[in-house]
Parts: C-alpha cells; structure tokens; sequence
C-alpha cells in the first residue's frame, strides 16, 4: 500500500488532509456540483469527517474507495477531489470518479488530471481496465470521457434511486491497449 503522489503540469494528486476543509467544503456544500454525484450536499462538519476518514486510505486496498484532492499548484488549494477503487474481485480493474469545483470548472482541470490517472493506472500499476460512470443527464462529465477516448458500454435505465428518484447511469471504460493506442497516437 502506497500514498498517492502525481503531479502534472498545473495540478498535484494527493491524499487530502485538514487544511483542505475550507475548499473542499466550498464545493461539496453547492448543490449544483453535488447533482450528478453520489453523495449529498455536506456540512462542514460532515466534509471534515469524510477528510479524516480519508488520510489514513492508501492506494492499493482492492474493493476500498479512496479520495484524493486536486490541488493547484499556484495556489496550492484543492479544486476538486478523484476516487480509484481497485475491483474487490480482481485489482487490475480499476474504478474512477472525479469532482471539480464549479468555481474551477471548464479550466481543463478535469482531462488533466484524468489523463494522470489513466497514466498512473496504466503505465505504473499495469492495470488492464479502467472504468467510470455518468448519469446520462450528466453531459459534461460524458464528453469528458468520450474526448479521453473511454468508450460507452452500457446504458442502465432506471437503475439507481438517485436524490429522490430513478435516474439511469452510461457505464464507460477503457483498455489498457487503448491507452497505448491512444499515447502512440500521439507522438
């Protein structure tokens, strides 16, 4: 088991401690960012109590979420915080998720620091699939994955209550030989 540590141009991807809670609060208590997400609108109390569950998580414990701040490098703030969770099953399968505070949105935060993941996920742990789903109502966070080059497997409808209602979720995913295709691509 392993801290978290990936830096790329503007962004650092780290395990979130105290002196997050004033940023992390900002954005998780805001309704609008809380829409599509899996959790609800926090309280301060309740956003501290999810950082100090979270210091102690280390990368590498298939079946556990574990949340990571985004933090810029400029301000040294976080903008937004990600999730990996390794299949319980089978750990060269991995989970994704990601939140960007809307203060930070639209900035390329988000395919920046998804592309790091991929590489970290890919490149370093040799993991052969990497998964993520979107509400389909959730537009954004659909054109995100499809520019990174996820591909749409499934379309549950009507498969979660969600905030009061049936709300039907777009499984996306990606290869590790996607990924290279992808990088080679590239060069």
């Amino acid at each position: 088991m392993e801290k978290l540590i990936i830096h790329t141009e503007r962004l650092t991807i780290r395990t979130l401690k105290a002196s997050d809670l004033e940023s992390f609060f900002i954005y998780r208590s805001n309704p609008e960012v809380t829409k599509y997400q899996g959790f609800d609108v926090m309280t301060k109390e309740k956003a501290s109590s999810f950082i100090d569950n979270q210091k102690d998580k280390y990368f590498g414990n298939p079946g556990e979420w574990v949340q990571y701040g985004i933090e810029n490098k400029l301000t040294k703030k976080i903008i937004g915080d990600c999730a990996i969770k390794l299949d319980k099953n089978d750990p060269r399968i991995a989970e994704v998720g990601m939140t960007i505070s809307h203060l930070e949105q639209k900035k390329g935060f988000a395919k920046e620091t998804f592309l790091a993941i991929l590489e970290f996920l890919f490149d370093i742990k040799k993991l052969h699939r990497v998964v993520e789903t979107a509400d389909v109502e959730n537009i954004a966070s659909i054109n995100l994955l499809k520019s990174i080059g996820f591909r749409q497997e499934g379309h549950f409808i009507e498969n979660i209550f969600f905030k009061g209602k049936w709300g039907s979720e777009f499984q996306f995913a990606m290869l590790k030989k996607d990924w290279d295709s992808i990088k080679s691509r590239k060069k």
